[in-house]
């Protein structure tokens, strides 16, 4: 068991562009390498884009070669990010998988962090680094500074924030 910690990308909001002509948001590259740079991050981390998609058009299929990444890794300690929308439904599959050994954190955000300081996705990564080093085995969603269980959350979609069941 190493102490490294498995960050795989998946797309969503958190990685997001803003197209200044078209007002269009599309994704072009991840910025989580120059968040933990930012973050001054000296974790052990492994990064792996698994895909860079909108979480509404994630598929069943890309929820697999989620699964399947996690239950290869080597890893015990897994951050995953994620598309706010469907992110429950992606952390029911990992529960429902055979990871018993691994504590996994899917977290997004609502607003890309390209759009600066008005995003949340930096203070969310940053959570959901601090939960998956200290959080028991198990699957987690971390977002607004919580974390909740798999099975215990939903997204609000009229005020924008996740909340127990």
């Amino acid at each position: 068991m190493t102490k490294t910690i498995q960050v795989y990308i998946t797309g969503g909001t958190f990685d997001k562009d803003y197209n200044f002509i078209t007002g269009e948001l599309f994704f072009k590259d991840t910025h989580l390498p120059k968040m933990f740079d930012r973050g001054r991050c000296n974790l052990d981390i492994d990064i792996k884009t698994l895909m860079m998609v909108d979480s509404l058009e994630m598929s069943e299929e890309d929820r697999d070669i989620i699964r399947v990444n996690c239950e290869k890794s080597k890893q015990t300690r897994i951050l995953i990010t994620h598309g706010t929308d469907t992110i429950v439904q992606t952390a029911e599959v990992l529960a429902k998988a055979n990871l018993a050994d691994k504590t996994i954190v899917l977290t997004g955000a609502m607003v890309p962090y390209a759009f600066g300081t008005s995003s949340d996705g930096f203070f969310n990564l940053g959570a959901a680094l601090a939960f998956v080093q200290s959080l028991p085995r198990g699957v987690y969603v971390c977002m607004n500074g919580r974390y909740y269980n798999w099975d215990n959350v939903k997204k609000n979609r009229k005020t924008g924030y996740f909340e127990e069941l």
